[in-house]
């Protein structure tokens, strides 16, 4: 129920702003072939796949690539470790008796006359 003028007055916006049209967007052809092509191979980064754009050639810059990527919402997928045993473990035998079993539980002593053990 508001005119232009007031409108524009109350949301803080310069009405040259509000009547200028949308440009068309420049980087839709290349957005689209980056999509594709992440799709094509989900393990190239950025880098890799800026070569293979080059290659078609609509895209030079390198940082614009850089911006569609995180732009899209792209992302190299990590690839999660495999955590695998160091060396084969040996189960201890359970002790049958008191006095079987012994462990060290500290990380440094001193003897008797003042040497230092580690």
């Amino acid at each position: 129920n508001y005119s232009e003028r007031r409108a524009c007055a109350l949301v803080g916006l310069n009405r040259r702003t509000f009547r200028r049209p949308v440009s068309p967007d420049a980087d839709r052809e290349v957005r689209q072939r980056l999509r594709e092509l992440a799709q094509e191979r989900p393990r190239f980064g950025s880098p890799r796949l800026h070569v293979l754009l080059r290659r078609e050639g609509p895209v030079q810059n390198h940082k614009r690539t850089e911006r569609l990527y995180r732009a899209e919402g792209l992302s190299l997928r990590l690839k999660r470790r495999k955590k695998r045993p160091s060396h084969l473990r040996v189960v201890m035998p359970t002790p049958s008796g008191a006095d079987e079993s012994w462990a060290m539980d500290f990380v440094a002593d001193a003897l008797v006359h003042g040497r230092r053990i580690r």
